[in-house]
């Protein structure tokens, strides 16, 4: 696979668009990975408005796995029969050499994508220093399969792509640079990336479904969203109706929910949701250096949507291990 390819990237094979969730990772009480836990939410998110699923992003504290400890959560989560086509695990670590690793297994194992991190521990990097580490993950992977989604966090990573680095990324890997999830929470930013680049075939999602009507107005193609682990169904049906006069409430409904959970720290948060509603409360443990919501907060949390009359139907329908 070549640099500095010229051309429009081809929109073949399968296009990731709709709702997606950065997947929950479950943890034993010894703080391992819980892979039967981890298959089962990911077949209710996908059985309940996912169009897809990310795992190993932000919400699913991935920087807290290790690169072992992802591979066998990717293929856990193929054993147990989740459709690769309906992944975009994140692959993106500081060292490219881990980066070319799990993004290599997520190709060989067939996944519709991947939402990469650029290495984020040195801040004030050149583009050209960005450029190069995307590069020799392309190169390395030499799959004319990769479908590579950049991961703009810059509230997080501290580290983006502004698109001076998108455009010369575009034109060398046309094939491979499929679109962004851009959390920067800045909508100007997202609709400058969808003015210049959507005509390319650079998809956009958004990183929470806050912005979702406003992206798929804009010409975006959905969201990839913490809630999803939770109201999916919620945020789906806004995508699937934002041409409709109901769009507005829609966004309304769910901007309610959003708001209640970042009232709290989300990942505790997100989990201590699932916990309650799945009726299994192993759902709660987090890794280190997170915690756990204490009592006070877990309760004011689950009342205020037990307010919305929030429901997780089916989320508890397998016995927990």
């Amino acid at each position: 696979m070549s640099a500095e390819t010229t051309g429009r990237r081809p929109r073949d094979g399968r296009r990731l668009g709709g709702v997606l969730a950065p997947v929950l990772t479950p943890f034993r009480q010894d703080l391992a990975p819980d892979r039967k836990r981890f298959a089962r939410h990911c077949r209710w998110a996908l059985g309940h408005g996912c169009a897809a699923l990310a795992p190993f992003g932000t919400t699913s504290e991935a920087n807290s796995l290790s690169v072992d400890e992802r591979e066998q959560l990717l293929d856990a989560l193929l054993e147990e029969g989740i459709p690769p086509d309906r992944l975009m695990p994140g692959t993106g670590c500081c060292a490219v050499t881990d980066t070319v690793r799990l993004t290599a297994q997520a190709v060989r194992r067939g996944c519709a994508g991947v939402l990469m991190l650029p290495p984020f521990y040195y801040k004030a990097v050149s583009d050209d220093g960005l450029f190069r580490a995307f590069a020799e993950v392309i190169e390395r992977v030499g799959d004319d399969r990769l479908r590579v989604y950049l991961y703009h966090i810059p509230p997080v990573a501290q580290v983006g792509f502004g698109p001076k680095l998108v455009e010369r990324l575009l034109r060398a890997y046309p094939a491979a640079i499929a679109g962004m999830k851009d959390s920067s929470g800045d909508f100007d930013n997202t609709r400058a990336m969808l003015e210049r680049f959507a005509g390319e075939g650079f998809d956009v999602f958004v990183g929470t479904e806050k912005l979702l009507l406003q992206n798929m107005r804009a010409g975006g193609v959905g969201c990839i969203t913490a809630t999803g682990n939770v109201n999916p169904a919620a945020i789906d049906r806004l995508f699937r109706e934002w041409r409709l006069p109901s769009a507005e409430r829609l966004q309304e409904e769910v901007d309610g929910v959003r708001a209640i959970v970042e009232r709290f720290p989300v990942i505790p948060a997100l989990k201590a949701v699932v916990a309650h509603h799945a009726c299994d409360p192993a759902w709660a443990t987090v890794r280190p250096p997170l915690v756990e919501l204490d009592t006070a907060a877990r309760e004011s949390l689950l009342a205020e949507l037990a307010a919305r009359r929030f429901e997780m139907p089916g989320v508890g329908g397998e016995t927990a291990a």
